[in-house]
């Protein structure tokens, strides 16, 4: 539509109409036509290549008159292009760079991959726009990119744009070059090196390289920055991975030796998933919460999960508790959909949720993450296990989509997995309900005619937003999930 508008509304019939960038002097008069075809072709491509809406407003002058734009931001430079994050989900301002599948001087063809980063939601590999060469990487694993910055350049052939285009951004180029003191584009080297000068807040340029041809290695940042003051030792600068921290055990004495005898605090930057946790969980906490606890009796369950699985004929299946807690727990919100809903608090709106969406909290080496089991109330407890495997293995991989993770109206937190009784959970926002599960354990149960016997006891903490649910409308629906759980047939009884 926009281009069409384009074709139709700008003047074709003279070159002095055609918008040039920044140039002091009208550019020679160019034939209608293959203004107009040249400018077909990059609009059309312009839209084919990029998920992302085109911004049209190029800042060219026509009279003097400046007009402003990021369009011409992606046009070769010298046959030299910027590749920029682009954006990957709604709402997403930045990612964490994982790692890149090239390298300086590798050949690209056109949508291979390039790097692979990961968002708030989920993590995700960029592809290549255009076929050419890997100029300069810009950023290293680890780094923290916002949406639109440049991740590396592209040096491609000048016919993948229109040629005019190509004329009037070497003019402008000559016009408005400037020496910039920050540039690191004639210094040689690695990104890691530059990145490094970048966090001491050192100008690469001020350095004297070492390396061959004048290259600056890392030594000679540490160097530099020790010179200045800057940092005290190499030695002393201590950093770790949180997920390596969290989900690792390490020696003391190892750490004791690294250190050559000193104890030195460690900066532990949150990346991914652990910077997420940050946002939800501040934001969770100013939810007002109430907690109801209960304790289900388990030994029927345990029976069925050992029928299941003897007489299950599918190779590489394994049920668990899991799966007909999760159906169970659907049946109940049947029962009472205001537990599966979502509270809007800018118009006070409660939205019932027509899919029970159930959320399962899966601890990864990458952090906390919540994938949902979609659509729960129309699957059968087969297609639960089989969706809860891939969904954990995903998650192991950190291969989770922004569908998996995005949608969910309900959580469960299997805490018992791990160890301990029961937890109090903190909501999931905009969810209204979160359930932390305790591990199953052998308790003593006294019956009705003072006969004490052992029982299967599972203790469960719901989590509920008091400005939607009351203290009774969770108590009647944990009751209606108990009694499921410890009543199956009642379950196969109203399973649809």
């Amino acid at each position: 539509m926009i281009g069409r508008r384009i074709l139709q509304k700008r003047a074709w019939n003279t070159g002095r109409r055609w918008l040039c960038p920044y140039m002091s002097s009208p550019p020679s008069p160019v034939p209608a036509e293959e203004c107009k075809r040249h400018l077909f072709n990059y609009v059309k491509a312009a839209f084919s290549l990029t998920n992302n809406p085109v911004n049209l407003k190029i800042p060219y002058l026509v009279n003097r008159c400046q007009f402003s734009s990021n369009a011409v931001v992606d046009l070769p430079m010298n046959g030299v292009v910027d590749v920029p994050l682009a954006q990957t989900g709604e709402g997403i301002a930045e990612c964490e760079l994982l790692k890149w599948f090239v390298q300086e001087g590798d050949e690209v063809e056109e949508f291979q991959q390039l790097c692979e980063v990961q968002s708030d939601k989920a993590t995700i590999e960029i592809t290549s726009r255009y076929k050419g060469r890997v100029a300069h990487i810009l950023h290293v694993p680890g780094s923290i990119v916002k949406v639109g910055e440049t991740l590396l350049k592209m040096a491609v052939e000048e016919t993948q744009v229109p040629p005019i285009i190509l004329h009037n951004l070497e003019n402008a180029k000559q016009v408005d070059a400037k020496p910039n003191k920050d540039c690191t584009a004639g210094v040689l080297s690695a990104p890691v090196v530059r990145n490094l000068a970048k966090e001491h807040g050192i100008n690469i340029n001020d350095i004297q390289g070492s390396g061959k041809d004048g290259r600056v290695l890392k030594e000679d940042v540490l160097n530099f920055a020790i010179q200045k003051g800057i940092i005290k030792e190499p030695s002393v600068t201590a950093t770790a991975d949180l997920g390596e921290l969290l989900h690792v055990e390490t020696n003391s004495s190892q750490v004791s030796a690294q250190v050559a005898g000193h104890y030195e605090d460690t900066i532990v930057p949150l990346r991914g998933f652990q910077r997420t946790m940050v946002k939800t969980m501040s934001m969770a906490a100013k939810v007002p919460h109430f907690h109801y606890v209960e304790e289900i009796n388990c030994d029927t369950l345990a029976e069925l999960k050992a029928s299941f699985q003897t007489n299950n004929t599918e190779p590489g299946i394994k049920f668990t508790f899991l799966p007909i807690l999760i159906k169970s727990l659907s049946m109940a919100l049947n029962k009472y959909p205001m537990v599966n809903s979502c509270f809007n608090e800018e118009s006070l709106e409660v939205i019932l949720r027509g899919s029970h969406n159930i959320g399962i909290a899966m601890a990864t080496p990458y952090g906390l993450v919540v994938p949902n089991i979609k659509n729960v109330q129309s699957l059968s407890i087969l297609e639960i296990t089989k969706e809860l495997s891939r969904l954990q293995q995903l998650a192991l991989d950190n291969k989770l989509s922004p569908t998996d993770i995005s949608g969910g109206t309900i959580t469960l937190s299997n805490i018992g997995a791990i160890g301990g009784k029961f937890g109090a959970p903190i909501l999931n926002l905009p969810e209204v309900a979160i359930i932390a599960m305790g591990r199953i354990q052998k308790l003593p149960q006294l019956a009705d005619n003072g006969n004490v016997y052992p029982a299967s006891i599972m203790t469960v903490n719901i989590g509920a937003d008091h400005r939607v649910l009351d203290g009774a409308t969770v108590a009647r629906f944990c009751n209606k999930w108990k009694q499921f759980i410890e009543k199956p047939e009642l379950l196969m009884l109203h399973m649809k």
